[in-house]
Formats: C-alpha cells, sequence, structure tokens
C-alpha cells in the first residue's frame, strides 16, 4: 500500500515536472519563399526565440504560402488556429483600418525616412491598434520600396501605365491610387500572381525588388520600372489570446526575438535593392531606373486629394515631415 502510495506521489512529481518543461510548437507563415527577405525575418525569429527559451518554445515556419495566403493566415492568427505570421500590410487594412494611411504612395522620402517613422512612437501607436482585433503585433518589417514591372511595354512615364492590367495588393487605398494613373486594378492574392502573370490574366504588378526577385516574377515579365511609388511595411503578428497566455518573461522574448528578425529582414532588403537590379538585367529584364516622379505624383492628384480628406492632412504632414 505505501509502495504504491510512493509510486503515485513520485508519478504525479514527474507529471507536473514534464508538464512546467513541455516543449511548445508554435507556427508561423509567409507567402513568399524561404530565400526571401521574410524568410530571414522568420528564420531568425524562431532561431532567436528558441535559442532563449532554450528550446522550450520552437516555432515551425511555412513559407510561399502553404498556409494560405496573406489574407487567409491572417485571419487564421484571427481566430487562434495558427500562432504567428509575417506579413505585407496589403491586406492588413481589412482587419486594421487605421493601418492605410501607410500605403498612400510618396508619402515616405525614401527607406531611411520609413523605418524612422515605423520605430517611432508613430508606428508603435499603430501597432497597438491591432490588439482590439485579437492580435499582438510584435514589430513592423519591411518588403521595401514598390516598383512596377509588365510584359507590354516600357513605362518611362504615367501615360504609359493608361490600360495596363496590374494586379494589385488587395488594398483599397493602392487601388484607388492605380487607378488614377489609367491602370486597370485586379486585385488578388500574392499567391495567385505568378500564375496569372504567365497565362496574361493580368499584364503586370507592383513590387519590391525583394519580392520581384523572391518570386521569379522574371521569368514571366519583361518589363521594370523603378517607379518607387508605395513603401510596403511588414509586419510579424501573432495571436493575442496566445501572446497573453505567456509569462512577462516570455513575452519578452519574443518582442526581443522580433527586433533582431526586423534587423535581418531589413539588411536583406537592403542587399536586394543593392543587388536587384543587376540581378534582374542579368536574367533578361528591361530595367528603366530614372523616371520623374514628380509626374506619377501629379497624375495622382485627384487620388491624392482623396487621402488627404481621408486621413487629414496633419496626419499626413506628420508622417511627411518627421526626422
Amino acid at each position: 500500500m505505501k509502495l504504491s502510495k510512493l509510486m503515485l506521489a513520485m508519478s504525479l512529481v514527474v507529471g507536473i515536472m514534464s508538464t512546467a518543461t513541455a516543449q511548445i510548437t508554435m507556427r508561423n507563415s509567409i507567402s513568399v519563399g524561404q530565400n526571401s527577405h521574410q524568410g530571414e525575418a522568420i528564420d531568425t525569429l524562431a532561431k532567436e526565440v528558441e535559442k532563449r527559451t532554450n528550446g522550450r518554445i520552437k516555432i515551425q515556419n511555412f513559407y510561399s504560402g502553404s498556409l494560405g495566403a496573406e489574407r487567409e493566415s491572417i485571419e487564421s492568427v484571427q481566430l487562434g488556429t495558427q500562432e504567428l505570421t509575417t506579413t505585407s500590410t496589403g491586406p492588413v487594412p481589412n482587419f486594421v483600418p487605421e493601418t492605410r494611411i501607410l500605403d498612400v504612395p510618396f508619402l515616405f522620402r525614401d527607406k531611411a525616412h520609413a523605418r524612422a517613422v515605423l520605430d517611432s512612437p508613430i508606428g508603435q501607436e499603430l501597432l497597438g491598434k491591432f490588439e482590439s482585433k485579437g492580435f499582438k503585433a510584435l514589430a513592423w518589417g519591411e518588403n521595401g520600396v514598390r516598383h512596377m514591372t509588365n510584359s507590354k511595354r516600357a513605362v518611362n512615364s504615367p501615360a504609359d501605365l493608361k490600360g495596363l492590367k496590374m494586379r494589385t495588393m488587395e488594398n483599397p487605398v493602392h487601388v484607388a491610387a492605380y487607378k488614377s494613373l489609367g491602370i486597370v486594378t485586379t486585385p488578388m492574392a500574392f499567391t495567385e500572381v505568378f500564375t496569372a502573370l504567365q497565362q496574361g490574366t493580368v499584364d503586370g504588378q507592383e513590387n519590391p525588388l525583394s519580392v520581384i526577385m523572391a518570386a521569379n516574377f522574371d521569368q514571366v515579365q519583361k518589363h521594370l520600372t523603378l517607379t518607387g511609388h508605395v513603401y510596403s511595411p511588414a509586419v510579424i503578428l501573432m495571436n493575442k489570446g496566445t501572446f497573453d497566455k505567456l509569462s512577462a518573461a516570455d513575452k519578452q522574448i519574443f518582442l526581443d526575438s522580433a527586433k533582431e528578425a526586423v534587423k535581418a529582414n531589413r539588411a536583406r532588403v537592403d542587399k536586394d535593392d543593392a543587388n536587384g537590379v543587376a540581378e534582374l538585367r542579368k536574367k533578361g529584364m528591361n530595367v528603366i531606373e530614372n523616371v520623374d516622379k514628380s509626374k506619377f505624383v501629379a497624375t495622382m492628384g485627384p487620388a491624392m486629394a482623396e487621402f488627404e480628406k481621408q486621413f487629414g492632412k496633419a496626419n499626413l504632414d506628420r508622417i511627411r515631415n518627421f526626422k
């Protein structure tokens, strides 16, 4: 009797110890391949979290939209059926409307300006807007500065865009802006874009050099123009319930690991921007590097005026004039 009680007590202790040290596995996803700027982000996040928790928390990464397109992955994180996703801000305004302001064309002077804004109280305020929607936004990452590609003709000015069927992100700000350029917009999930370009469903698309390279768009697009019309952030999202259940120490580990992920992500964007034009030319793309951006801004005039009404000139100027 005593022996059986002792064995029961020991089994309970072992059970408690194993529960306390049980390994937690979470899932993170991106819509592009592992060898990419977003791949750098999620691989770094997983490595840092595992290292800082001594292997107690592991993150399993999924690439190339294998858990669904960006919007679907965001929905899964919101519902809690997936713990994490790292996504462009394209579909994010459908969940957190306040983030739409970041997608206004020619809002940022360059990447350095955009990064400074996102790392400032302005960016942190926007991250806080995610919480009431079921997310913990761990950090702003980066897609980069967006440029236009197509299979039909070289684009030297806004007039060359008229009538082109272009895939756009599922983002109302982008759609309104590009329509003002005479583009026939076709909102579409990123996972569908390569096939749509290949089959001629759309003539072109627009993305940062990092994405153009990672997605091998040079195989289905001939012309690239460095329009630099929109800076495209990314964001590392976690289900809020999952984050809230973590200990204070583990919460800080995720926040600190996300900072390291962003460093790796931005470094890869810088590398791709530095090498991208030469690489894409080598692969046969016709690249136009110098365009008069003021002509694009002027052509977008009606849309830009609408954005000022929608977001408030003071709010836009707060970002434009940030130093």
